[in-house]
């Protein structure tokens, strides 16, 4: 994989295919390769250029104490204008979806239109509840158990569905086994990006095409709230994958697949 200096950070990221350039970002504590497996292989099928990478706070890009939404922000908008894909296509998950959001306000010669997975303007409750508790966690220097972690992460981020079968159950559980980012070699960064603000207001003068896509089963990023986030952007479509929790993209590829492709290869009105 590639580096690239960003603003004096480097980038870890993969450039794949030709044509119209399609920009994917990742949810918190996902690598770059996260779209790999099904996004990526679709989108250079249909006649894109794709690319992804690993966020500043993911090794192997660079690991500082902290990353805020801005420094997020700011390495999309550098990846774009060092890589030539301006003005591109972005699609986003969880975080990642936030962070497209927000290039749409801050860089809007950089976005020609963007897809928003798994995404909210405010967090729930429960979602609030699940930053404080981690943050608890973190700070007390808990370490929990792997084959406990595997078992919250599981029922946290996918659908009942995935879940009522046992050999997909059994997958993903020893997928999430696996040490997340950071922590086999302690280069872990903390998130500081602004998850608690309220972005409903700033939405609204979102003035370039989006797509709001919502998974029925998701506890992170409730299908709600992305049916809140397409009803504060002027103009955006909705639509809502059944049986898919907050991995959506990844329980239910080909709906989504279909979804996201069909958005980016229609043509402007």
């Amino acid at each position: 994989m590639p580096v690239i200096d960003v603003g004096g950070v480097r980038l870890h990221y993969e450039d794949r295919g030709s044509g119209p350039g399609v920009l994917l970002l990742a949810g918190t504590g996902a690598r770059g390769r996260t779209w790999h497996l099904y996004q990526v292989p679709a989108l250079v099928a249909a006649g894109f250029r794709v690319v992804t990478f690993d966020t500043r706070g993911i090794a192997p890009s660079d690991t500082p104490p902290v990353v805020t939404m801005s420094d997020l922000i700011a390495d999309a908008a550098g990846l774009i204008e060092q890589l030539g894909l301006g003005p591109c296509r972005i699609a986003g998950s969880s975080m990642g979806a936030r962070v497209a959001a927000e290039l749409c306000l801050r860089r809007p010669d950089l976005v020609d239109r963007a897809v928003l997975m798994a995404t909210f303007g405010r967090p729930s409750a429960f979602l609030d509840a699940m930053s404080r508790a981690e943050r608890a966690l973190e700070e007390a220097g808990t370490k929990l158990p792997e084959e406990y972690r595997a078992a919250v992460r599981a029922a946290l981020n996918l659908s009942p569905r995935t879940l009522s079968d046992d050999r997909k159950a059994q997958d993903w559980l020893d997928i999430f086994q696996i040490p997340l980012p950071g922590e086999v070699d302690g280069a872990s960064s903390r998130l500081e990006a602004d998850a608690g603000v309220n972005r409903f207001p700033a939405y609204t003068e979102i003035a370039l095409p989006c797509f709001v896509v919502g998974f029925a089963d998701d506890l992170i990023a409730s299908a709600r709230g992305g049916r809140e986030v397409a009803a504060a952007i002027p103009g955006a479509r909705y639509t809502e994958i059944p049986d898919a929790g907050h991995y959506g993209y990844l329980e239910q590829p080909e709906l989504v697949n279909a979804a996201l492709i069909e958005f980016l290869t229609e043509e402007k009105s």
